[in-house]
């Protein structure tokens, strides 16, 4: 029995991993080794309100203006993936961000934190539209799905052994922290610059043509005009604004009650390793099913596995409550990355990439804020009772956007030939087949 299991597991593996480029795969290396040092997100609001003694209001409004960075870059790195082109753009985010955390950790001065915690946020966000319009490009449309949820699950096998050791290491000593992952980004940009190509789709040609002249339509504006995928960039909006919880109203909800950097890192470290066990078993299962009930009950887990936070009160908890939602992240991500590359042209998918990124990077700038706020003036309870109204609202968002998909309504550009996207057909029920990509 517990052979067949082994073979079984094995045999999973196997084809979870079968077929993807060996570009990938470098990739896919280069986010590893990214998250496992990532340190700045998971613990900055713990280094200022225990170890520079600042407010809880404080801690937010650096980590506002770090997601406010991120706001900005987004769109500006999103623009330049589709004209410098994916490599340059990602080597450029990767050795400016190394920079950028290092002289983070000796900053002292209030005014200096929020400046370079700023800075730090605009770097840092300004790879995601190269890594995944990089991944779009190299990956076959039937594969995506599968590389996406490898990709998070890179994501997350970093965080499972970065939080756990980063928590260790700012009891001992943050500047260490900030230096490692400095040290770890820079690695990530020689990475990238010695293994991976360019992938960035040759335009069809340089005339007056149809098909040059629906690549250069392709604009900030196009994307904005996109009323269905604008719709799926309010809704991560809203999923974001909950998830990002996990990292900004957590620890300082810990923090004031009593738990200490290395509880917090256990704690969230349950994340990582949830993510790392169950992910590709996960994903094999619900690739092919309806993605309309996949993010609706996403959605829910979501908002009311952050609510069970309410009533925790010791650290397993704390980790039960994160077991609930880490179960939405592991069904949401791959499904939603998979709707967004559906809904994005090849020659511009880092505008589409840019925007969607920006949706996080809004909700990090906004979720600090009401956090900060929330906590300080009306306690923890009413934040995660929040969370589960807003996972309420994009659950149902995320039911009327797919019926409108499914009926050919609400959509923008791409309605009158603009470059917005191929159609999308919601499944009409449970184990009907992901929609086939059929992006030009």
């Amino acid at each position: 029995m517990a052979a067949a299991s082994l073979a079984s597991f094995r045999r999973a593996a196997r084809e979870s991993v079968a077929g993807l480029p060996r570009e990938f795969w470098w990739l896919w290396t280069s986010t590893l080794v990214n998250r496992l040092g990532a340190f700045v997100a998971t613990f900055m609001a713990l280094y200022l309100t225990l170890e520079r003694g600042y407010s809880a209001s404080f801690a937010g409004l650096v980590a506002a203006l770090h997601g406010l960075g991120g706001v900005v870059s987004s769109l500006v790195a999103g623009v330049m993936t589709d004209r410098l082109g994916r490599r340059p753009t990602l080597m450029a985010a990767q050795a400016s961000t190394a920079v950028a955390v290092a002289v983070l950790g000796f900053m002292e001065h209030p005014v200096a934190i929020a400046l370079v915690a700023l800075v730090v946020g605009m770097t840092s966000n300004a790879s995601r539209p190269a890594v995944q319009a990089m991944m779009s490009d190299i990956v076959a449309p039937e594969d995506r799905v599968r590389a996406f949820a490898l990709n998070f699950w890179a994501i997350n096998l970093g965080f499972a052994v970065s939080s756990t050791a980063a928590g260790f290491v700012a009891e001992y000593s943050y500047l260490a922290g900030f230096l490692g992952e400095a040290a770890l980004t820079l690695v990530c940009a020689v990475l990238v610059y010695v293994k991976l190509p360019e992938s960035r789709p040759e335009r069809s040609g340089t005339g007056a043509g149809d098909g040059a002249a629906a690549e250069e339509a392709v604009s900030l504006r196009t994307v904005l005009r996109d009323k269905r995928f604008m719709g799926v960039v309010g809704l991560s909006f809203l999923i974001s604004l909950i998830f990002t919880q996990g990292s900004v109203g957590l620890p300082v909800a810990m923090g004031a009650g009593g738990f200490s950097a290395g509880d917090y890192g256990m704690v969230i470290a349950v994340n990582g390793v949830l993510i790392v066990l169950l992910q590709l078993p996960v994903t094999r299962f619900v690739e092919h099913r309806d993605p309309q009930r996949l993010l609706v009950v996403s959605a829910l887990l979501a908002g009311y596995g952050f609510g069970l936070t309410a009533f925790a009160g010791s650290i397993g908890a704390y980790a039960l409550s994160v077991c609930v939602w880490t179960l939405a992240e592991i069904i949401n991500a791959p499904t939603q990355m998979g709707l967004v590359v559906r809904l994005s042209p090849a020659h511009g998918r880092g505008r589409y990439q840019g925007m969607y990124t920006m949706s996080w990077s809004v909700a990090a700038l906004v979720a600090p804020l009401m956090a900060g706020y929330v906590i300080d003036r009306f306690g923890a309870e009413w934040l995660w009772g929040s969370t589960a109204v807003l996972g309420t609202a994009a659950a149902f968002g995320y039911w009327a956007l797919m019926r409108r998909l499914a009926t050919g309504s609400g959509t923008g550009a791409g309605d009158d030939g603009a470059a917005a996207g191929p159609p999308v057909a919601a499944p009409a029920g449970a184990g009907a087949d992901v929609p086939v990509d059929v992006t030009p």
